[in-house]
């Protein structure tokens, strides 16, 4: 469980590293990905993102 936690915290900072230039290819303003300002700063929680390239990740693995 606690590997589980720790690939989803590793691709949210991945995610939200490359963010501009996935935003620039379409990702980020998927339904389901939350920006929200909070104390002075615009936060990005990008789910359904994550969701996708994690499953194109697996399709790819499988294919190799």
């Amino acid at each position: 469980m606690i590997r589980w936690f720790i690939v989803i915290f590793l691709a949210l900072m991945f995610i939200s590293w490359f963010s501009p230039l996935l935003q620039k290819l379409g990702f980020g303003k998927l339904p389901g990905d939350l920006r929200f300002m909070l104390f002075g700063r615009e936060w990005f929680v990008p789910i359904t993102t994550t969701i996708l390239l994690s499953f194109l990740a697996s399709v790819i693995s499988h294919l190799v």
